[in-house]
């Protein structure tokens, strides 16, 4: 699990640390919560918290050619870096993007460069690290991170729009995961 988490810590760090340091502070919450979860989705757990700490890597200054952080993101990530096809799939994928990219009328783009990843626990891990960290990495529960996303975008705003479509998603995976949580033996 070293190398690539290492990997994944260095790329996001070195992208966002010095210039987005907030959106930094986000990530390494996101980061931490899936290794606290890994367990869940087992020989998986290496690519959960690499794609945990690269998810918002497309947020970057340079790396914002559309403007929508997971395709670009993705883009980086497949062309600078020569990443793993799951790793940039969910990233391009994080938190239900393809509704953000129907938005934003990048839906066919974002489908079309890297289809949506058929590992439903994975994928559902990696949207309850983002949707229960909040922009500074502390805990938040789903329902508080979602009204957070619409007071700091606003409610008529493309991410406005897209949050309220996606938050049924968004609360179905998180309590997925939490029911996974609590099965597990302790």
């Amino acid at each position: 699990m070293a190398l690539i988490t290492t990997w994944a810590t260095q790329v996001a760090e070195s992208e966002l640390a010095a210039e987005l340091p907030r959106r930094w502070a986000h990530t390494q919450g996101v980061a931490e919560r899936a290794i606290a979860v890994r367990r869940l989705v087992g020989k998986n757990s290496a690519l959960l918290v690499a794609a945990a700490t690269l998810h918002d890597v497309g947020y970057a200054p340079r790396l914002a050619v559309t403007g929508f952080h997971p395709l670009d993101g993705g883009r980086f990530l497949r062309d600078e870096h020569g990443a793993d096809e799951r790793l940039v799939r969910l990233v391009a994928n994080h938190s239900f993007a393809l509704l953000e990219a129907e938005e934003r009328g990048l839906r066919d783009e974002l489908a079309s460069e890297f289809p949506l990843l058929e590992e439903p626990l994975l994928v559902d891990a990696l949207v309850y690290c983002d949707m229960t960290t909040t922009p500074d990495g502390t805990w938040t529960s789903a329902p508080e991170r979602i009204a957070e996303i619409i007071s700091r975008y606003g409610v008529d705003s493309v991410v406005g729009r897209f949050i309220r479509r996606a938050a049924p998603e968004i609360l179905s995976s998180v309590q997925r995961v939490e029911t996974a949580l609590a099965a597990q033996p302790r």
